[in-house]
This record gives C-alpha cells, sequence and structure tokens, in this order.
C-alpha cells in the first residue's frame, strides 16, 4: 500500500477503502487489554523539536509573527543539530523513570523529522544531511522505552494547505486571494501518505498523538481531515496503536483512545457521560513547548513531582515535555529537573508505576495525595507537608496490616481506634474514632516528597 501512496493516492481510492466493511467494533475489556501497558507505564516524555529551536521563541513562532515562508527559510538552511546524540536523550528518559516517549514527527510548520519519500522539507535536506528519527526510536527501544510520533494535521508549508485562522499568512489579503484556489483534497493524499510512511517503515509504534481539530467558520475539523478514513488506515496499518483524541471524532465508537487536556490539571478523574477514561496530561517544563531560550517561568523539580503524583491520585498519566536546542541537546534546566524527577522515582516509582486512584472510602487526608496499587493491595500516602511527628488517617483504622517509608522500607509505627495519639500517655490528646495515627520522625526525609506504603488487609 505505501507504494500507491508514493504513487499518488487518489480520492476514489480512499472513499473505496472507507467503503470496505468495517471491523468488529473492539470491547471494553479488549480496549482495556490494549492499552494495559500504557496506564501502568503512567510517565513519559513529549519531545517538541524542529527547525523552531534556532528561533528559540516558541514553536508557533511562524505563526505568531506572521512570518513568510521565505523569511521562516533561513532556519531550514541552518539547521544543523550536530551535537545530537539520542542515547543521550534515552538515557535522560529512563534516568527520570519515563516508560514511554512521544516525538514530534511534523509540527505545524510542515518541517519533517524524517527521510520521507513525499516532499523535500525535511532534516535530510538540511546542513544536517540525516533521519533523526530512526536512531532516537532506536535508542529508545534499547532502554526499554515505548516508542510514539505526534503528527500535526496541520502544515503551514504545503502548497495545497488551504489558510486558516492559525496559518501565518491569514492577514495577508494578496496571499489569502491567491490561496484561495488550494485544493485540499490534495493536501490529504499527502497527510495520509507520510502517515502511511511513519506507521509502515520503523517497525511497531505504540503510541500516536494527532493534533489537531478546530472545526467550525474558518477552521478544520473531520470533514477536512478524512479523519474517519485517516483513523481506519491508522489502526489497519498498526493494529496495535494507542490513539489521542484530537481528530474530531469524540461522538464516533472506536475514534479515539484517551483525553487529553493541555497544560492544567483537572480537578477529577477525566470522565466522559458520568464514566471514567483513560487520560493523559501533557504538560511542559516552562511556557513553551519548543526550544524557548528567554522562557523563565519553569517549574521546580518538587513542582513537577507533586504534578506527576496528582495526575496519578486522579487516575491519569503525565505526558512531559522537553525542548531540544538546535544543537540537539537537552538544555541544563531541563536535564536538572530530569535528574531531579529520576533521584524521586529511583526510590518511589512503586507509588506510580502501576498505580491509580485510592478507592473512594480512604478520605484523602490534608496536606497528602493517595495513589493506589490494586494488584499489590497497597496504598501510598505521598505527604506534601510534612507534619511534627504524627499524621491522623481518618477512616483508615483496621485496615491497615503494616506500615513503612517507602524509600528506605523503615518501619512506620501506627496505632488506631481511640488510643494516645503521643508517644507518651495522655500527651497529646485522643484519636478520634476509626482514625490510624502514623507515628513519624520529627525531621522530613531526605527526599523531595516522602512516601508512605501502607499494606492493606485482604478483605
Amino acid at each position: 500500500m505505501l507504494r500507491s501512496f508514493l504513487a499518488g493516492v487518489c480520492l476514489l481510492g480512499l472513499a473505496a477503502a472507507a467503503a470496505a466493511a468495517p471491523a468488529k467494533p473492539e470491547t471494553a475489556a479488549e480496549q482495556k487489554a490494549r492499552m494495559k501497558w500504557w496506564t501502568e507505564a503512567r510517565f513519559g516524555m513529549f519531545i517538541h523539536w524542529g527547525l523552531y529551536a534556532l528561533p528559540a521563541r516558541h514553536e508557533w513562532v511562524k505563526s505568531r509573527e506572521r512570518m513568510t515562508d521565505e523569511a521562516y527559510a533561513r532556519y531550514f538552511e541552518r539547521f544543523d543539530p550536530d551535537l545530537y546524540n539520542p542515547k543521550e536523550w534515552a538515557r535522560a528518559a529512563k534516568t527520570a523513570g519515563m516508560k514511554y516517549f512521544v516525538v514530534t514527527t511534523k509540527h505545524h510548520d510542515g518541517f519533517c523529522l524524517w527521510d520521507s519519500k513525499l516532499t523535500d522539507y525535511k532534516a535530510t535536506r538540511t546542513p544536517y544531511g540525516k533521519d533523526l528519527i530512526r536512531p532516537l526510536l532506536e535508542a529508545m527501544r534499547a532502554e526499554g522505552i515505548r516508542v510514539g510520533f505526534y503528527h500535526s494535521l496541520l502544515d503551514w508549508h504545503h502548497p495545497d494547505y488551504t489558510i486558516d485562522m492559525h496559518h501565518p499568512m491569514r492577514d495577508d489579503k494578496a496571499f489569502v486571494e491567491k490561496a484561495a484556489a488550494r485544493d485540499l483534497a490534495k493536501y490529504d493524499e499527502y497527510l495520509f501518505g507520510q502517515l502511511k510512511e511513519l506507521l509502515t517503515e520503523y517497525g511497531r509504534i505504540d503510541t500516536l498523538f494527532m493534533d489537531f481539530s478546530f472545526p467550525g467558520p474558518n477552521g478544520k475539523g473531520r470533514n477536512e481531515w478524512k479523519s474517519e478514513r485517516l483513523l481506519k488506515m491508522i489502526r489497519e496499518t498498526q493494529p496495535g496503536i494507542i490513539i489521542n483524541d484530537r481528530l474530531d471524532l469524540l461522538d464516533v465508537p472506536g475514534g479515539w483512545d484517551y483525553r487529553t487536556p493541555e497544560q492544567f490539571m483537572p480537578r477529577e478523574w477525566v470522565s466522559v457521560d458520568g464514566n471514567p477514561v483513560p487520560w493523559e496530561t501533557c504538560q511542559t517544563f516552562s511556557g513553551s513547548w519548543g526550544y524557548d531560550r528567554d522562557e523563565s517561568t519553569w517549574k521546580s523539580v518538587p513542582q513537577l513531582i507533586a504534578m506527576l503524583i496528582e495526575t496519578v491520585s486522579k487516575g491519569g498519566n503525565l505526558l512531559l515535555n522537553v525542548g531540544p536546542t538546535g544543537r540537539g541537546t537537552f538544555d541544563g534546566r531541563a536535564m536538572e529537573r530530569l535528574a531531579g524527577i529520576g533521584a524521586w522515582m529511583e526510590k518511589s516509582g512503586r507509588s506510580i508505576y502501576g498505580c491509580t486512584q485510592a478507592p473512594g472510602d480512604f478520605p484523602k487526608p490534608a496536606n497528602c495525595l493517595l495513589t493506589y496499587d490494586p494488584a499489590a493491595g497497597r496504598l501510598y500516602v505521598h505527604v506534601l507537608q510534612w507534619p511534627l511527628g504524627v499524621l491522623a488517617l481518618d477512616g483508615f483504622a483496621g485496615r491497615v496490616e503494616y506500615a513503612q517509608l517507602l524509600h528506605d522500607a523503615s518501619e512506620v509505627r501506627f496505632s488506631e481506634k481511640g488510643g494516645e495519639t503521643g508517644f507518651m500517655p495522655g500527651s497529646r490528646g485522643k484519636e478520634a474514632p476509626n482514625t490510624l495515627t502514623l507515628r513519624l520522625p520529627v525531621v522530613k526525609p531526605d527526599v523531595e516528597i516522602p512516601v508512605i506504603e501502607l499494606f492493606l488487609k485482604k478483605r
């Protein structure tokens, strides 16, 4: 099928493919099994990289600054990431505790990081001259990290991509008038063809992040992208792949696998029609996805760890973004934070991997977050603000068999149901009924966010 795309897929052929008998709908149990690795992984790395690393002032720089193709070409002509070492990127992801990664094969500017046969607007035509995707996939797989692609539905460089509300030349009346003759159907052939390349030439692809639909006047949605046909092709080409929710197919059965709240934390487990669904929040270290030299609102290591914990405590995944530099490196700010997260994950990772929201009958203590491993029967109390020697857990009495600090497996003694709350009789009053009181060291352990592991009694 790849050859037919390379020869130019016609719309008649796409229509015929869409008219074929639909596959048997996937059951909820089958979807859960297919997504099991993803749900257990909980933590992944997003990588936004392309020509926009050279201006280094946001990945939307071409649109924000209304750049012409000619003005933007100066970055293509000088793109030469000579320090690019994908093995270092993979080691950084591994050290941080990330279990999968997603890399931008093509962002909205249309520049391709792989050696696509359908365009010259790609890394192999820049001064660097090599495919950037293949060695990265090989390096990540070698570290045991699952691989995924981000692919933009938009393309501000393609000659048949029609002008819309986000196009860099949207305010240039002469350009818009000249572009009125563009044929989006021809661009769709290109979109289908490039995705076919990516899904057939790089082995198993575990997850695909399509970005993004904006239906309505001067926008683009399922009809413009031919989303249902596109989704069908993707699933037939990579049957086990996990796909996000940005093809504008939220109301189509099987039209998405997980929801994607971006740059914000949901108040609770994301739900659809009252039912919790798989979800992943994609977040940045700072305010930009691509490398932004002067952006200064970087989150601290404790903030990032707390964000990961909170995401898992609500049943979700965290996809944390790195924007590599134009030389092909992760800058020092990113490396520092990845290392800090990794130091915590090394000792506390089992409160994240395979974990989810705690059962509803375990009330969340003040200044704490709870995660739960249903397979092991363990509840994890992440203490965001360290107390002075005692932590009272209302509603936990009679349900805990053993407790320990996770980072060093040191026992945490506890009492329950009306016992004294102090170490000395009468020193601190009585426990409330149904309360389990943990006896903690006065000094906070030397970890960013201490975790108490509770071994629950079997019911």
